[in-house]
């Protein structure tokens, strides 16, 4: 009987945990025996393409047949522009044989069971979903034929499927007919998935599922988002960094127009009136001591972030190093102080109860947010049910949403739902920022002109581990934040001896996921230096790089990538007419991208007139989709390697607002961004990142070729 009530594990899931606890053990055993183990390990976690490891077996949590004979499919990964609810439309639609049409997808709230434990993010949403999700579907479609062959009388095998009506014997049911009155559903085994061919949706540029709501303007997004009666939050931040809260004073508050209430806590000040402004006039009233670091400059920080400071830890070696008689050549690289600046500010509408919250939310992490929320109000996770909204920008921004806590606090102090947002000024203020990095490569070629041994040292903040989703505790065992290595491994394998060194040090404020997290920097100091080295041979850069690949899977679909980017951009080393090319490549989370810039100079300001892109992200289950989100990339690239930077001014970080903080306009944008899609692979891989990589290093390049001179420092601007 024992053996009986164990829970049993599928096979697929016993793989997924045994090979996440594999991990685990390893990283112990890389603690002990330091750095080979370490950077086997590393070099696994950096090519790991994420699986989704929660509900795959409950059709019924992710899927509801509606009366008018439409699926609602109810996502755990959220929509923040990227085109994911089209995507697992599309690949749900084929399994269910339904039109697109008659699929619509919603954001799952926790209530309904079908929460993602981890959180979106890292490119995973579509290849992580492209097996359980269509398993899933398949096994739905199964149920429903079940039912129909009870109610029609017909043996199943009899059955057939389209647009959502099974067929047989001259006899017809919808879905919707077949699951009514049906309260036990008996969940088959996986069926066989239909082959590729078969597929009606998959692969097709379907347009967006969430197109219309957009158009109109409808009220999707966190910002929208209200609850009857509500009231409005705010909460007294510190503008300087490090600061913590000592006292208030909040006498000149309490008895301001439209204060309902001022909440003190250990770790906020908060208050609560009947209107926006409101609550912003009476917190700018409230008298807030802090502790705070005062002389604090972005040259400080500067000093702070470069190689040599914090720990190191060799993530990727080959071969031999430099010895001490070597002739090399050196080049250093930084990147600076980034913000996410995405257009809506984090936000929530909370409403809490004795034994239940509600918390309307823009935000990437619905499990942990939920943890945290009911942590702090004494109540199980059950009893808090976080409603996910669209979200304004994502982009690694809402992958930690506390403001929840903060205004579901308030919400239990006044009885009544509270709608709390940051000002324009606390997002920048209070951001999770991109962390400054700094670059030491060295290389030396041999006699042939290629390179015979290449070194890259580089220092970062953390940009994954010591956040809310992935603990500290990680670093130390691994040595390196998982994030901060993205594009810092190199990628030319067939050098005879090569070697990475990643820099840990700790910045006094707050530093985490932005998208692509160190792929942009480590890829742009290390695609610029491979240029310059190939310049300095006096070799063509396509074929430098080439040769210099080696010849794994992976190194295959990188050069793959390399040649049609080239071939396509007719890509050429001569200056036409006062414009230039430049080329790079990267590899991040397995999706190979290269791209080449087309570069003028006018008014002593960088112009980028045409990107094309080639990427390798396996099976495309949207093309259009995909294209989409390469284009994206190459603006949020070029606006974070030409335009922004956050500074540091008397222990504040600066600017706190649009304007000073440059970033890319629209008159700014190219007028042509090519893009080339190749299947190196017959599954979906990441796509909202990798095409962050090469863009800094191809304008780079471009600009060298122009000017003759090699930027190493982000943003680029030219010598006058």
């Amino acid at each position: 009987m024992a053996d009986k009530s164990k829970k049993k594990v599928s096979r697929r899931k016993f793989l997924v945990r045994g090979g996440l606890g594999t991990i685990g053990v390893v990283a112990i055993g890389a603690y002990i025996f330091r750095n080979p183990i370490r950077r086997q390990i590393l070099g696994m976690v950096n090519s790991l393409e994420a699986p989704y490891t929660d509900n795959t077996d409950k059709p019924m949590v992710w899927f509801e047949v509606t009366s008018d004979n439409a699926i609602l499919l109810h996502s755990p990964k959220m929509e923040m522009g990227q085109g994911t609810f089209t995507g697992i439309a599309q690949m749900a639609a084929d399994e269910l044989s339904v039109t697109m049409n008659q699929i619509k997808v919603v954001h799952a709230a926790s209530s309904t069971g079908n929460v993602d434990s981890f959180a979106t993010g890292g490119s995973t949403s579509i290849s992580g979903l492209w097996k359980p999700l269509r398993e899933l579907a398949a096994m739905l479609r199964v149920m429903l034929l079940k039912e129909a062959a009870l109610k029609l009388n017909i043996g199943i095998d009899e059955l057939s499927v389209a647009d959502g009506i099974i067929s047989g014997n001259g006899k017809t049911l919808t879905y919707a007919q077949a699951a009514e009155g049906v309260e036990q559903w008996e969940v088959p085994d996986v069926p066989v998935l239909k082959d590729i061919k078969d597929y009606k949706y998959i692969g097709q540029p379907i347009a967006r599922v969430d197109l219309e709501a957009k158009v109109y303007g409808d009220p999707i997004f966190g910002m929208d988002a209200d609850m009857p009666g509500m009231l409005y939050g705010a909460v007294v931040r510190p503008t300087k960094i490090g600061a913590t809260f000592v006292s208030a004073d909040t006498s000149g508050a309490e008895n301001m127009p439209g204060v309902i209430k001022i909440i003190v806590e250990d770790d906020f000040v908060g208050v609560v009136a009947n209107s926006m402004i409101e609550a912003e006039h009476a917190k700018n009233a409230i008298k807030v001591t802090w502790n705070s670091i005062e002389d604090l400059d972005t040259t400080a920080i500067t000093e702070m972030m470069t190689v040599g400071n914090g720990n190191s830890t060799i993530i990727q070696q080959n071969g031999a190093a430099f010895d001490k008689g070597d002739e090399f050549e050196t080049l250093e690289f930084r990147s600076p102080i980034g913000a996410h600046a995405q257009i809506e500010p984090n936000g929530v509408v909370a409403s809490v109860e004795a034994d239940n919250a509600i918390i309307k939310i823009s935000t990437q992490v619905v499990s942990l947010t939920r943890k945290e929320v009911a942590k702090r109000l004494g109540l199980d996770t059950e009893q808090v049910n976080i409603v996910p909204t669209y979200l304004g920008g994502g982009f690694g921004r809402r992958l930690h949403t506390p403001h929840a806590v903060q205004a579901a606090v308030m919400s239990k102090a006044v009885g009544k739902p509270v709608k709390y947002f940051f000002s324009r000024k606390e997002e920048f203020q209070h951001d999770m920022f991109r962390p400054p990095t700094h670059h030491i490569i060295k290389g030396k070629l041999n006699a042939d002109g290629f390179l015979d041994t290449l070194e890259h040292e580089f220092v970062s903040g953390d940009v994954a581990t010591d956040s809310a989703l992935v603990p500290n505790v990680l670093t130390n065992f691994l040595g390196a934040d998982v994030g901060a290595i993205r594009g810092g491994f190199i990628q030319y394998t067939a050098i005879p001896n090569f070697k990475s060194v990643y820099w840990h040090v700790e910045l006094p404020f707050a530093t985490s996921w932005w998208r692509s997290l160190g792929l942009l920097a480590n890829t742009f100091a290390m695609e610029s230096f491979i240029d310059e080295m190939a310049l300095k041979a006096n070799k063509n850069a396509v074929d430098f790089r080439l040769q210099q690949i080696g010849e794994q899977d992976i190194d295959v679909r990188l050069k793959n990538v390399i040649k049609a980017a080239a071939e396509k951009a007719k890509y050429s080393e001569e200056v036409v007419e006062g414009r230039a090319m430049g080329l790079a490549a990267s590899i991040d989370a397995n999706t190979p991208c290269a791209q080449v810039a087309e570069v003028s100079i006018v008014d002593n300001e960088i112009k980028v007139h045409k990107v094309t892109v080639a990427m390798d992200p396996g099976l495309a289950v949207n093309p259009d989709q995909i294209r989409a989100q390469c284009e994206g990339c190459v603006i949020m690239g070029m606006s974070a390697v030409l335009y922004e930077q956050m500074f540091v001014e008397n222990g504040e970080l600066t600017p706190t607002i649009y304007g000073p903080y440059q970033m890319a306009l629209m008159k700014n944008a190219p007028k042509e961004i090519d893009v080339i899609l190749l299947q190196g692979k017959d599954t979906p891989g990441a796509v909202g990142e990798p095409p962050l990589g090469p863009i800094g290093a191809a304008i780079a390049n471009a600009v060298r070729r122009l000017t003759g001179e090699r930027l190493t420092q982000l943003p680029l601007k030219l010598s006058t």
